[in-house]
């Protein structure tokens, strides 16, 4: 009987239980998209955006340059 009321509190993931099989698909597409280089053309995105920043800056506070 003891056991019968562990089982119940504790039932962990069912055997075709939407919720695992869920989690682990979006587990797997997650591992797939991690593991995915950076685009060249995001990368030349970035630069371009940061060297706009550091334009930007510098022009409008002379204090960077000490």
């Amino acid at each position: 009987m003891m056991v019968d009321k562990i089982h119940r509190k504790n039932p962990g993931p069912r055997r075709g239980d939407p919720n695992e099989a869920i989690s682990r698909k979006l587990k797997l597409l997650y591992t797939s998209v991690e593991e995915e280089g950076i685009p060249d053309r995001f990368l030349d995105l970035l630069e371009k955006l940061d060297l706009a920043e550091r334009a930007t800056s510098g022009a409008s506070d002379p204090r960077d340059d000490r």
